[in-house]
């Protein structure tokens, strides 16, 4: 939608396309009166998240045909629902947002500083893992 803005006020900005994200699947976190999880952060997925996002019952890495969804892997994109990005940073391991592509929304409920401490730098970090 055109009047839709990102949190510094500038054109919202897509989130992904590959895997198609947002509540609408146009790829972009919109603010959306009928999605009560309020996908409208865009996020870049971690192990870490991940793990933790599946933990508290929501398995994000498991495609999901029926859904059109593809399951997603470290470094993939995606709107979050807020209370679960909410939930992972209380936990200290939220991932990096892009705050390009994050509705204005979001600063109804999260700190601006918050959102800038969590701003996506471009590279999202590895954990070793030893096999």
């Amino acid at each position: 939608m055109p009047d839709d803005r990102n949190v510094y006020g500038t054109e919202l900005e897509p989130c992904s396309t590959d895997p198609p994200t947002g509540y609408l699947r146009d790829g972009c976190c919109r603010r959306v009166e009928s999605d009560r999880g309020r996908h409208e952060l865009c996020a870049v997925m971690t192990e870490e998240f991940l793990r933790f996002s599946r933990a508290q019952g929501n398995d994000l890495t498991t495609p999901r045909p029926e859904f059109e969804f593809p399951g997603l892997e470290p470094g993939d994109r995606w709107c979050l629902c807020l209370p679960r990005w909410v939930e992972a940073q209380e936990a200290d391991c939220a991932p990096p947002v892009v705050l390009e592509a994050t509705h204005e929304a979001v600063l109804r409920d999260v700190d601006p500083d918050l959102l800038r401490e969590h701003e996506y730098d471009g590279r999202v970090a590895e954990e070793s893992e030893t096999e």
